[in-house]
């Protein structure tokens, strides 16, 4: 039995924070996993891995405050996995705690997807797009960095900011709209 994965179908543990990175290249999600786990975070941190949505539901599995979807440039596999899970991720996740993280944008000559096929589905989801090679440890350590910090965020953990703070504070980092590229 598969379900759709919604914010709220969990009770919240107390000081925990978990993050779901969903994604085909297991090696890499791992080592971002790690990078992750080894920062400093006042929560405790939980990161579980999935290579496509749906979870299985039998699986006895904490709340989840952010989702991740990572895209490789270089697979177009990738993408259609991406889009495939995105129907099982309810509406209400896409309040500020999904977004995109695109990698292997740096090697532009080996892409098979192009840059705005992945800006338009986050936008699309209306979710902040990152991007990182995560091939590259010093980057993958600062990315790690920064979804910890959004991810306590989105769990709650930080007095005074919310998801959707986030999401329009990212939002509005973001650069030139779609209309405008």
């Amino acid at each position: 039995m598969m379900s759709v994965l919604r914010p709220l179908d969990k009770l919240p543990s107390l000081n925990t924070a978990t993050i779901l990175l969903v994604g085909t290249e297991d090696a890499l999600l791992q080592q971002l996993a790690d990078s992750m786990l080894k920062e400093d975070c006042a929560s405790e941190l939980k990161v579980h891995l999935a290579k496509s949505l749906p979870l299985p539901s039998s699986v006895n599995r904490p709340r989840i405050d952010l989702i991740v979807f990572v895209v490789n440039l270089h697979s177009k596999y990738s993408l259609q996995n991406t889009e495939e899970s995105l129907r099982h991720v309810d509406a209400s996740f896409f309040l500020g705690k999904v977004c995109f993280l695109a990698t292997g944008a740096g090697q532009e000559s080996h892409c098979s997807i192009h840059r705005h096929t992945v800006v338009k589905l986050a936008h699309t989801y209306q979710s902040p797009l990152l991007y990182c090679d995560l091939e590259v440890e010093g980057f993958r350590a600062t990315m790690a960095q920064r979804l910890v910090r959004v991810l306590q965020i989105c769990a709650g953990h930080v007095p005074g900011v919310s998801a959707l703070n986030l999401l329009s504070l990212l939002r509005s980092s973001e650069g030139p709209s779609l209309e405008d590229l």
